[in-house]
């Protein structure tokens, strides 16, 4: 039973991509005192921000992965073009890059 423990929480520590940024470039990033990691796949790039913040602690992250990508990837995110997976997610975001 402890090896199973030990597995889940190796394996919750760890960042996936979505499919479609399978064999994308991982790029990981801490920005503010927060981790995130940056796939980056063409003109798009998906955000993971890594570990938990309370609620009050996450208004600054959309911004934040905004910054990520950017910094991480050398494009420009296209205005308008993050999504989450859940309104308000700030777990992680999807996005167009200008590159």
């Amino acid at each position: 039973m402890p090896l199973i423990v030990l597995l889940c929480l190796l394996l919750a520590a760890c960042a996936s991509p979505a499919p479609q940024f399978f064999g994308a470039a991982r790029h990981d990033i801490t920005l503010s005192g927060i981790d995130f990691v940056v796939f980056h796949k063409g003109d798009r790039a998906e955000v993971i921000r890594m570990g938990y913040l309370a609620r009050p602690a996450r208004a600054a992250v959309p911004a934040l992965m905004l910054e990520a990508a950017e910094r991480t990837t050398g494009c420009r995110v296209v205005p308008g073009s993050a999504v989450t997976g859940l309104p308000g997610d700030t777990g992680e975001m999807r996005l167009r890059l200008d590159c």
